[in-house]
C-alpha cells in the first residue's frame, strides 16, 4: 500500500484541524505536525493558510463552481430546472460541508479580515458562485429562456440563500433533537428550482 504524499498529508491533517477545532485557530505549525512534516516543507506546497483552504475547498468538497462554469461556458441538454435543481443540491452539500471548517471565522474580526486578504490574490471568496450563477442566469436571459425583466443577481442570491439557510439549520438542529427537513435534498432542490423559475 503507498503511502499518502506530503500534499496529501497536508490536506489530511487541515481538514481534520479545521473541523475540530476551526479555520480561524488551526494554524500552518499545527497543521504541519499533524502530518508529520516541518512547516518549511508544507510552505513549498502551500503558500498560506488559505490557500489550504481553497484547496481543501476545490478537492475535497463537494464541487459547485465547476458545474456552473460548465453551464455558462457550455451550456449542455439540462433544462433550466434540471441545471438550477443540480446547482442547488450541489451548493446546499457545499455550503453543509464548509460551514464548520469556516464558521470559526466570524468569531474573530481580525482573522476575518487576513483570511479575505488571503483570498484575494487566489481568486476566491463566498461571492464567487452567486456571480457564476448569476452569469448562468443572464445567459438564461439572453436566450429568452427567462423573463426580460428578471434579475439575475437577485435570483442566484436568492437559490444559494436558500440553500445555505438548509446547510445552517441541519448543523444548528445538531444533537438536540430540532426535526430533520422536511423534504429530502433532491426534493428541496427540485421544489427551490421550480419556484424561483416560476418566478423569474
Amino acid at each position: 500500500m503507498t503511502q499518502p504524499s506530503t500534499r496529501d498529508r497536508i490536506l489530511d491533517s487541515a481538514e481534520q484541524l479545521m473541523r475540530t477545532i476551526g479555520l480561524a485557530r488551526a494554524t500552518t505549525k499545527q497543521i504541519a505536525r499533524a502530518a508529520e512534516c516541518s512547516e518549511a516543507a508544507l510552505y513549498k506546497y502551500f503558500r498560506s493558510k488559505e490557500e489550504i483552504f481553497v484547496v481543501l475547498l476545490r478537492e475535497r468538497m463537494p464541487s459547485l463552481l465547476p458545474l456552473l462554469a460548465e453551464l455558462t461556458q457550455r451550456p449542455d441538454d439540462r433544462t433550466p430546472e434540471q441545471a438550477l435543481g443540480e446547482i442547488a443540491r450541489r451548493a446546499t452539500l457545499f455550503y453543509e460541508a464548509n460551514m464548520p471548517i469556516a464558521a470559526s471565522l466570524f468569531a474573530e474580526p481580525a482573522l476575518l479580515q487576513r483570511h479575505r486578504e488571503g483570498l484575494a490574490p487566489l481568486g476566491a471568496g463566498p461571492r464567487q458562485p452567486l456571480l457564476s450563477l448569476a452569469c448562468y442566469l443572464e445567459t438564461l436571459r439572453a436566450e429568452g429562456r427567462i423573463r426580460a425583466d428578471s434579475d439575475p443577481e437577485a435570483a442566484a442570491a436568492l437559490l444559494l440563500g436558500a440553500c445555505f439557510q438548509r446547510a445552517f439549520l441541519r448543523h444548528f438542529a445538531g444533537e438536540a433533537g430540532e426535526p430533520e427537513p422536511p423534504a429530502t435534498l433532491d426534493a428541496f432542490a427540485t421544489s427551490l428550482a421550480r419556484t424561483l423559475l416560476s418566478g423569474i
